[in-house]
Order: C-alpha cells, then sequence, then structure tokens
C-alpha cells in the first residue's frame, strides 16, 4: 500500500507543479515563461524521485511502469495498482487545480500544434529517449542511481523546453490524461497515450540490445560463421 500512496503522491506532485505553472503563466500574462514551466517540469520529477524512489521506484508515469514490465524489472501483478494510483494522483491534482482555477479553460491540458503525425512522432521519440536514460540510470551502478533524479529530470526539462510549444512535450499519459478528462478536452487524447507508451516500450528493446552481455554477442557471432561456413563447405 505505501508504493501506491507514494505514486499517488507523487504523480500529484508532478501535474500540480507542471500543469499549475502553465495555467499560471496563462493566468498572469506569461509571467512564468515557456522556459519556467519546462524547468518546473523538470524540478518536480527530480524532487519527487529523491523523495519517494526508494519507496515505489519513483514511476509516475503509466508508460514507465508498463516498459519496465516489458523489461522484467516490474511484476506484471502491480502494474494495474500502479497505473490506477498514477491516474489517481494525476485526476485528483487537475481537480484542485479546477477548483483554483475556475476559469482556465484547458487546465494544462496537451493540444498538438501542428498535425497529429507530427506531434506523435515527437511523442514517441521524446519518451523513446527519456525511457532509455531512465532504464540506464534506474538500473545501472550505485553512482548511476544517485544521480538517477537528476539525469531522468534534466531529459523531461529539455524535452519540454525545445518541444513543448509543438506537441505539448508530454512523455506521461497520466499527465495528458488527468487535463484532458477534468477540461473535457479528450479530442487528441489517443495520441498522447499511445505515442509516450510505444516510445518507452521501444526504448527498451533497444536497451536489451546494448546491454546484451558480450560472451552473448560473441556466442551468436560464432554460432553464425559457422553455419555460413557449413553452408559454403
Amino acid at each position: 500500500m505505501q508504493k501506491y500512496v507514494s505514486e499517488v503522491l507523487g504523480t500529484f506532485a508532478i501535474l500540480f507543479c507542471g500543469t499549475g505553472a502553465i495555467i499560471i503563466n496563462q493566468e498572469s500574462n506569461g509571467a512564468i515563461t515557456h522556459v519556467g514551466v519546462a524547468i518546473t517540469f523538470g524540478l518536480v520529477v527530480m524532487s519527487m524521485i529523491y523523495a519517494l524512489g526508494t519507496i515505489s521506484g519513483a514511476h509516475f508515469n503509466p508508460a514507465v511502469t508498463l516498459a519496465f514490465t516489458v523489461a522484467g524489472k516490474f511484476p506484471a501483478r502491480q502494474v494495474l495498482p500502479y497505473i490506477i494510483s498514477q491516474l489517481a494522483g494525476a485526476v485528483l491534482a487537475s481537480s484542485v487545480l479546477r477548483l483554483l482555477f475556475p476559469g482556465n479553460a484547458l487546465l494544462g491540458a496537451t493540444l498538438p500544434a501542428g498535425s497529429e503525425l507530427q506531434s506523435f512522432v515527437l511523442k514517441f521519440i521524446l519518451t523513446y529517449f527519456l525511457m532509455l536514460v531512465i532504464m540506464n540510470v534506474a538500473h545501472g551502478s550505485k553512482e548511476q542511481g544517485m544521480f538517477a533524479g537528476l539525469a531522468i529530470g534534466a531529459v523531461v526539462l529539455l524535452e519540454a523546453m525545445f518541444a513543448g510549444p509543438i506537441c505539448g512535450a508530454s512523455m506521461n499519459p497520466a499527465r495528458s490524461f488527468s487535463p484532458a478528462l477534468v477540461s473535457g478536452h479528450l479530442e487528441h487524447l489517443w495520441l498522447y497515450l499511445v505515442a509516450p507508451t510505444a516510445g518507452a516500450i521501444g526504448a527498451v528493446f533497444t536497451w536489451k540490445f546494448l546491454t546484451r552481455p558480450a560472451r552473448e554477442i560473441l556466442e551468436a557471432e560464432i554460432t553464425t560463421e559457422g553455419r555460413v561456413d557449413s553452408g559454403q563447405a
């Protein structure tokens, strides 16, 4: 239960601070700026990883949970409770923001500035690289783990900084789901659910390939060469 509460709290904080920054930026005529919003997302993600990572693993993202499961790093029986916890925290945050800013139309919902294909490709690539970083720092050496929050938060900040104006730079289905649901803007929601999930899972297969032991690669090459030589003979 502590893990699930941790996921609720962490996802709530990310949505409350991140989408809250978007809302307040709109309400204050740009006082925070786009750069400030990107920094807010990066810092809150980093902070929640350090605060709650030892309790739940600090997923705070259904795409990350599914990708860890595909990678064999997370038990399948906990996938549904984790995702429910993440969505609950996200919806709770958007609901609080609705109470605080009832006149805001979007509540930080992510909408494509161009075509859906453009945003889909961007979302896929952004989440792909985010997950690739997560897989290497979250399951690497102890030294890497110490800097996991900083590395992951920095990637979120970087990607939100340059891609946010086009696709919203949401690499998290829960982050897109809750403001879309609470504000009633569901027209492009499928894009922000499918693309990040596909990108995160795609990164797992790349990670598996890149981290295969050298011995397995060598054995595979020897076997392949032996088959070729036999065929030539």
